[in-house]
C-alpha cells in the first residue's frame, strides 16, 4: 500500500517530525511505501486564490498548477496520514489550507470523491486525555476531522488518534514515537 504522510510543523527536527518519521518507519516495516509531504519544508502556500476556488457551476475545473501537483500526489496514494500538533483544538493553518486547496470540489467531494482505503489523523496534544474529554475537545475534533473531512470526502475508514503529553519531554516523547511507529505498522491491518 502507498501512503501519503502529511506533516505540518515549522521545524523538521521537532517531535512532530520524529513522529512523522516513526509512522513512515512503521509503514515500511509492514511492507508499505510512505511518501512524506513536509508542508512547511516544501513551503506550501495554504492560501486560496481565485484559480483554486471551487466552481459550483461546473464539474471540470482545472486548478492552479501547484494545486494540480498536490492533487496528483494525493491521488497516487492508497491512504493518507496527517501528522500535526494540535493548535487551538485543530490543525495548524498550513494543514487546513492544504486540505482546503487540495481536497477541493470534484477532487474530494462533489462529482468525485477520494478513493483512499483508509485515513488517519495523528494529533499531538500538550494536555492529557482527561482534559480533552472534560471539555469535549476530543469529540469536537473527531467530528471535524473524521466526519467533516474524511467521511465527507469518501474515506469511510478514517480515524483520529491523539498522542497526549507532547510537551512533557523525556520518556513521554520516547513513548509517543513508539506509539506512532505502531500506528504506521498497523495502518493497513485488515485491508
Amino acid at each position: 500500500m502507498k501512503v501519503l504522510v502529511v506533516m505540518a510543523h515549522p521545524r523538521r527536527d521537532s517531535l512532530t517530525g520524529q513522529i512523522t518519521d516513526a509512522v513512515a518507519a512503521g509503514l515500511a516495516e509492514a511492507g508499505h511505501e510512505a511518501e512524506i509531504a513536509d508542508l512547511y519544508g516544501e513551503e506550501f502556500d495554504p492560501l486560496i486564490y481565485p484559480p483554486d476556488e471551487p466552481d459550483w457551476t461546473r464539474e471540470d475545473k482545472t486548478y492552479a498548477e501547484s494545486t494540480q501537483a498536490e492533487i496528483a500526489r494525493l491521488q497516487r496514494n492508497d491512504g493518507v496520514i496527517l501528522v500535526f500538533p494540535i493548535w487551538w483544538w485543530s490543525f495548524p493553518a498550513i494543514m487546513k489550507g492544504w486540505i482546503d486547496r487540495v481536497w477541493n470540489k470534484d477532487v474530494a467531494y462533489g462529482a468525485n470523491t477520494l478513493n483512499h482505503k483508509r485515513a488517519l489523523a495523528i494529533g499531538m496534544s500538550a494536555s492529557d486525555a482527561a482534559q480533552y474529554a472534560k471539555r469535549g475537545y476530543d469529540e469536537a475534533m473527531e467530528t471535524e476531522i473524521v466526519t467533516g473531512i474524511f467521511d465527507f470526502c469518501g474515506i469511510s475508514d478514517g480515524r483520529l488518534e491523539f498522542l497526549h503529553g507532547s510537551t512533557d519531554g523525556g520518556e513521554r516523547a520516547v513513548e509517543m514515537i513508539a506509539e506512532a511507529k505502531g500506528l504506521g505498522r498497523s495502518f493497513a491491518d485488515g485491508l
